[in-house]
């Protein structure tokens, strides 16, 4: 198999003896060699296959040429928005632009459209009209369905059919992507290829030996939002590959949009050949002088042990993306790879994570979900965890022990998620233990969300009795172990069902707590998740309930400043919201209260008629001057 990086320019195919590729790839991200990476794993699979594949990272999307920079390719483009959805990438939950791009050379921002994956397949349609294109990538995969768009505040169609794409690769590629390359180089019609697990594709005539589930049209949702939110349940029920369904969504002129069953998990062999592969696992040299790319930092030196989740965090896609059954890769995969660092000059001993979407899940929750799939109706750890639950860490501990005895490696962190309801299911304390004293660098990051009951259930997680009993065991843990590490809970504001009144409980919980955090994460309603169809229906789509939602940025604003409401610039967000929530009882001088009252002054200062002269420097000068000397008199008599 052949080494170094993927042609970028007409220059390297010639140097790598290529006169036409199998496969361009038009990708939203810089062009970085290594498994954290989507186009990475994508195009060394069809490499390690037998295709050629070249890279077009951002491409200018104004102008027509910068897509043809490699010829036409011989089957077809692959398109990626890139590691995240382009929105998300480009603004922050207040829809202002984000100042930095971290999958942009140098750190830039602007160097790829809103909507990139749309935008880029329009951009090859002009040039190519009848070349293959399929899409893939985390964008792609969570707009596969028609989905509410938070930044333009509507139901959107399938991205299919706004992008003119023949196909869509939805959740982890690597079985797809080689059965559409090999039915293209088989000679089928891109138009032909129905049958693969894991796509969606258009078609005017439906298959009738399909057991396929018939989904409420788009222009039904998007008369109804109870019927989106109906829709979108049964789209969530049906992301198991042994037991989902076919799905078909309708749309006018008669076009249906096919959703294929997702596609097999990877075994632990298959999971190893995928991380096996020539990756450079660096940039591409050209961002040298760019800056390099920032996001390597943080993975470079990390390890991907696992992909899917069964946590099922409702604010979460990676249900509908990587999938509820836990896929591992083996203990000699993860050692090779980090004996590999030690001949890194950047290398300083330090393993910086060892995880995946949820870093302590190292096997499926369950046996049966290898051959029967998840339960539909039931998910494993909430609102209790299954009592079919295997909950052991025993294959992590010993992981972990063999990481830390490779050469040169001086520590081994854990920075991905710790899910505490499962760590606290397991009876075996041993790594609970290990974790407090090696895998943990002064402080621990974990995700309680909140602290209200009614706001978890919403949100799919545990009842806070259950973090406070992992908070008091880890206080214990570190005693035992003479060590003094704290916890920094990530926690959410205006998720859907948090109430000014919820949002004050988090509040007090904080004063009592005696903390009170730097950063916190307004909801973000991405698309295809469960709780971004409660903020756009007000219904939660397990049970049809209504649920409120805080819309307005006024009131998002303030319940983010009752979770910081030591900031003296938020006192007077923070002192409307107890207003709000009737808790003037929270303002005063008690130590239960959380605002102390606002000293007020009333200047009864009568500054007479000065005509035009009043408002020049010298009679604004006049004004402060006053102001400060009554200030003064006024902190005088207070002593």
């Amino acid at each position: 198999m052949k080494g170094g990086f993927l042609p970028i320019s007409k220059q390297d195919m010639e140097d790598q003896g290529i006169e036409q590729l199998d496969f361009v790839y038009v990708i939203g991200d810089a062009y970085v060699d290594h498994p954290s990476f989507g186009h990475a794993i994508i195009s060394r699979i069809l490499q390690a296959n037998g295709y050629t594949v070249g890279i077009i990272s951002q491409p200018d999307w104004k102008d027509e040429r910068s897509i043809r920079a490699l010829g036409r390719p011989r089957l077809g483009f692959l398109v990626t928005g890139g590691n995240m959805d382009s929105m998300v990438n480009h603004y922050f939950v207040s829809k202002k632009r984000r100042p930095a791009d971290s999958y942009t050379p140098g750190g830039s921002m602007g160097k790829r459209p809103d909507y990139a994956s749309i935008v880029y397949a329009n951009l090859i349609r002009r040039s190519y009209k009848d070349c293959p294109v399929i899409l893939g990538g985390i964008e792609a995969s969570l707009r596969r369905m028609a989905h509410y768009d938070y930044w333009s505040d509507r139901l959107k169609r399938s991205i299919l059919l706004d992008s003119g794409a023949d196909l869509i690769s939805y959740g982890m590629g690597e079985r797809s992507i080689v059965e559409i390359a090999d039915a293209l180089n088989s000679g089928i019609h891109v138009r032909d290829i129905t049958f693969v697990d894991g796509t969606v594709y258009k078609t005017k005539e439906l298959n009738p030996g399909y057991d396929a589930l018939i989904l409420p049209s788009y222009e039904e949702m998007k008369a109804d939002r109870r019927l989106y939110a109906e829709s979108f349940y049964e789209q969530y029920k049906n992301t198991d590959p042994f037991t989902g369904r076919v799905l078909v969504e309708p749309y006018p002129d008669s076009v249906f949009l096919v959703q294929n069953r997702p596609s097999k998990p990877l075994s632990t062999p298959e999971m190893d050949r995928v991380y096996s592969l020539p990756y450079m696992r660096m940039p591409h040299p050209s961002y040298d002088k760019l800056g390099g790319v920032p996001a390597i930092k943080e993975i470079k030196f990390s390890l991907i042990s696992n992909r899917g989740c069964f946590g099922g965090c409702n604010f979460c896609a990676l249900t509908f993306h990587q999938g509820r059954i836990v896929q591992t890769r083996s203990h000699e995969s993860l050692v090779h790879e980090a004996e590999q660092f030690q001949y890194d000059p950047e290398f300083k001993g330090y393993i910086h994570d060892v995880g995946g979407p949820t870093a302590n899940f190292r096997a499926p929750s369950c046996q049966k979900q290898l051959t029967e799939g998840v339960c539909k109706n039931r998910q494993c750890l909430f609102p209790k965890p299954c009592p079919n639950l295997n909950a052991g860490h025993s294959d992590y501990v010993k992981l972990l022990r063999k990481l830390r005895e490779v050469p040169k490696v001086k520590k081994v962190f854990i920075r991905s998620g710790i899910r505490f309801d499962y760590l606290l299911a397991d009876s075996d304390e041993t790594f609970f233990k290990e974790l407090v004293r090696y895998h943990i660098s002064g402080q621990l990051k974990v995700a309680p969300e909140h602290v209200s009951d009614k706001v978890l259930a919403r949100m799919g997680k545990p009842e806070n009795r259950v973090y406070r009993n992992f908070c008091e065991k880890y206080r214990k843990l570190n005693e035992q172990a003479g060590m003094k590490q704290y916890l920094v809970p990530y926690l959410m504001s205006s998720h859907p069902g948090s109430t000014m009144k919820e949002a004050v409980e988090l509040a007090e919980y904080l004063r009592d707590l005696g903390y009170m955090p730097e950063q916190v994460q307004d909801f973000y309603p991405t698309p295809s998740t469960l709780s971004t169809v409660m903020y756009y229906t007000g219904i939660d789509p397990r049970d049809g309930s209504a649920v409120y939602t805080p819309k307005s940025p006024h009131e998002k604003a303030m319940q983010r400043a009752l979770i910081q409401y030591r900031n003296p610039k938020n006192y007077e967000l923070a002192a409307e919201a107890l207003r709000i929530a009737g808790r003037e009882d929270l303002i005063g001088y008690d130590k239960k209260c959380l605002l102390r009252p606002k000293a007020r002054f009333s200047e009864k200062y009568q500054a007479g008629n000065h005509g035009k002269g009043s408002t020049d420097n010298a009679g604004k000068k006049a004004r402060l001057k006053k102001k400060k000397t009554i200030r003064n008199i006024h902190k005088k008599k207070t002593v």
